[in-house]
Parts: C-alpha cells; structure tokens; sequence
C-alpha cells in the first residue's frame, strides 16, 4: 500500500511514458514547411564528423567503446588504420574488419526500449558469479547492439531505458547534459528537516559532492516511509551513499524516470516495450531544445 501511494503521480500519467513538448506559438510556426532531401542526399551532404561519433550513431557502441576500438587499430578509413581524432564524412570507407559501416542515414530513427528491471539482476553483459543480466531480456538485433541508457544496481528496481544509438545514450548520460533522474526511495523512519537540508544543499561523497534537485515527502506505514527525490546525475549508487552519510539505509529504490522518460505504469517488472518512432522523434527533439550551448568544433585543416 505504501509503495502504491509513493507511485500514485506514475501511475496517473497518460499512457504515453513522455511528456509533450512545449507547442510553438502562432507566431512562430510556420505556414507552410519548405519540400525536404530524401535521407540519402542529406547523407551525402552532411559535414565530416568524428570518426568516434559517427560509429556511435550507427548503433555499434558508446563512444567510449568506439574509442578504445580505434585505439586498438580496429578501424580503417579508405584503407588506412584510423586515429583518435580521425574525421570522416560520408564519402569516406569506414570498416570493421571486413565489415563495411554505412553513414548513419538522417532519416533514421533510432531504437527505443524501455525495461522495468526487477531486484535481483544485473546491468552487464557479463558477470563471474553468473547473476542474471536484464541483457536476457531484450530482442536480439543484427549489425548494431542494445546500449543502456545509465545503470541500476543489483538491487535496484525501476526504468531502464536501452538504444541502438550511441550518440542518445552519450546526451542521455553524460554529466554535462544534467539530465533528471526521479526515484522512490523507501527508508526506515522518517527525514527530519534538517537532512532534508542537506540532501538539497549537496552531501559530501568520497568521489565528490551530490545534491538532490527536490524531495518529496509520499508518506508510508509502519516504520517504513516513502520519498520521491530528485537529481541531475548518475553516479555509482548515489542516492544510497547520500542516505547512508545521514545514518539511513535505503530499504527499497526504484527509479521511476529519466529525463521525459516515465516508467509507463502497465509495464510490470520484467517486462520489456518499445519506444514508437514517434515517441523517439519527440526525445530526440527534446534532447536538442535542451542541450546545453557548445563552442562549434573548429574546422579540419585545409
């Protein structure tokens, strides 16, 4: 019942796990939108791109994996072993071995999973002791590979969001996008309002400080009291470090969104829906609106 009543707003969300992105005015749409490419002519006329990034978005790994393949001299462009740093465009024959890898066509939109992962398993595709990995669970693919979108430990519920797109996993996950992360948190007793300071202020952790954006008092039964907390990152079991340097054990965790993403209340644990195409494009969308501003990579030399 306590656990029902800290999920209550899930669970009374539309069906659609993402929130609707902010609608233009008037004003600004347009009439009439102008005539677009076909996908393969904005392919070839795409601007040269790092080689790490391009791999990702071709749904073969994160970024950091691609990386380390180029490292080890895995790829080639036009033949020649690729370098940290490489840039290509889509004139360019990029390989895996002998495997040929197609420019990521613009017109494609990449997959979307969402998983309501139980207690008891773990986010890896290995692991010695030879627990059970959520990686079972999902539909096999051919020329790319499922990624996850941030971890849940072994004895954490909730979303998991998987994708066969480096480049949304990386604007997902990393720090500097400061994506939300909203849990429920059962403890036992009760937050006073001084650690409900804390948590908001930052709590020093041995790999740095962390703070919660908000905290949300869901009430419970018992001993057992339920809160709904949220932060801008994912570190390695954060939100049961912060709780434990007040002296509190988390009994129960699930994550209940990330970003837009809710856990679609229907989905039971263990089971596994995919993202419509529409739904990705309206993620997709909203990760552009709010990235955070960069300097424009500077241009190859001539």
């Amino acid at each position: 019942m306590a656990q029902r009543n800290a999920l209550k707003r899930t669970r009374g969300r539309a069906r659609s796990p993402l929130r609707p992105p902010a609608r233009k005015s008037a004003e600004q749409a347009s009439p009439r939108a102008p005539a677009r490419a076909s996908p393969r002519r904005e392919a070839l006329d795409a601007p040269s791109q790092k080689l790490h990034k391009v791999l990702a978005q071709s749904g073969l790994g994160s970024r950091r994996l691609m990386e380390e393949w180029i490292r080890e001299g895995k790829i080639t462009v036009n033949g020649a072993v690729a370098t940290i740093g490489a840039r290509v465009s889509p004139t360019d024959l990029v390989r895996i071995g002998r495997k040929v890898i197609r420019w990521p066509g613009t017109g494609r939109v990449p997959r979307v999973l969402l998983y309501h992962k139980p207690e008891g398993e773990i986010v890896s595709h290995d692991d010695p002791e030879g627990r059970a990995s959520v990686f079972a669970r999902l539909p096999s693919l051919r020329g790319a590979k499922w990624l996850a979108v941030g971890r849940l430990d072994y004895n954490t519920s909730g979303l998991l969001i998987f994708t066969t797109s480096g480049e949304l996993a990386n604007r997902m996950m990393h720090p500097r996008f400061a994506v939300e992360r909203e849990y429920a948190v059962r403890i036992v007793g009760e937050l006073t309002k001084a650690q409900i300071a804390r948590l908001q202020s930052g709590i020093e952790l041995s790999d740095g400080p962390a703070a919660c954006v908000s905290v949300a008092d869901e009430g419970g039964e018992g001993t057992n009291h339920w809160y709904r907390i949220v932060l801008r990152e994912g570190r390695n079991r954060v939100v049961r470090r912060m709780f434990e340097a007040l002296g509190l054990t988390v009994s129960r965790l699930m994550r209940v969104r990330f970003g837009v993403v809710a856990l679609p209340p229907r989905l039971k644990r263990g089971q596994v829906s995919a993202l419509p195409a529409g739904e990705v494009k309206r993620l997709l969308a909203w990760l552009d609106e709010t990235a955070p501003e960069t300097q424009p990579e500077p241009a190859p030399p001539a």
